[in-house]
């Protein structure tokens, strides 16, 4: 069965470029972001985990941590890393799952459940294992996306999206389209206006369903 919205997401215990890790466990109070991809030493990837590196601030300002998965094993892991640091100019703090028995990717429906790797893969063996899970601390799914082999991944995006789930979950409020910290969020439609002006002060009226306001302080 997929994994859906505000599904638990699986357990699991797996070795990592930084050691073992238990899943659950890892994560902690924290958010957890999980970016996959096919294969170490690929072009598209290599990218991706730059600018993942990059934002490495960002992510603890956060409190969220970061974490990669492939197919290769810890040792490939270890020295890809190095192209990751070289390409971002800094090191890549965040560790990478070895997930050669393909145990987490079938867990979070990246592959069939009766798929299986030939002798020598390819990048297009496993092309679909190209997804970003964005994780709360009570271990269940707030997003995910999942790209093609070939359009890298917008980190400034999830960076965003990562932005609004934490404050729609901490206000209570929804964000509208292509919003940022800062920008009026929208009033839920459960919120009457009498409780709206109590909570948010003024707001600003476009349809009877569609209310937006600042958030105090």
């Amino acid at each position: 069965m997929s994994l859906r919205i505000n599904d638990t997401v699986p357990d699991f215990t797996a070795e990592t470029s930084e050691g073992t890790i238990s899943f659950h466990d890892w994560i902690g109070d924290s958010w957890a972001i999980l970016f996959s991809h096919p294969k170490d030493f690929t072009p598209v990837c290599t990218t991706e985990f730059g600018a993942v590196a990059r934002l490495d601030d960002e992510w603890t300002k956060r409190n969220t941590k970061v974490i990669g998965i492939s197919v290769d094993g810890v040792e490939e892991h270890k020295q890809w890393k190095s192209d990751i640091e070289s390409y971002a100019g800094l090191p890549a703090k965040f560790p990478i799952i070895a997930d050669t028995d393909l145990a987490v990717s079938k867990a979070f429906d990246m592959l069939p459940a009766e798929y299986y790797l030939p002798g020598t893969p390819t990048p297009a063996d496993s092309q679909t294992v190209r997804s970003v899970f964005i994780i709360g601390p009570d271990k269940k799914l707030k997003l995910s996306m999942t790209y093609p082999m070939t359009v890298g991944r917008n980190f400034a995006e999830v960076l965003r999206a990562l932005d609004a789930l934490q404050t729609s979950t901490k206000n209570a409020v929804a964000t509208p389209a292509d919003w940022k910290i800062g920008e009026p969020i929208i009033i839920p439609t459960s919120v009457n206006d009498e409780a709206a002006k109590e909570k948010f002060g003024e707001f600003e009226t476009i349809f009877p369903y569609l209310r937006k306001a600042n958030l105090p302080g």
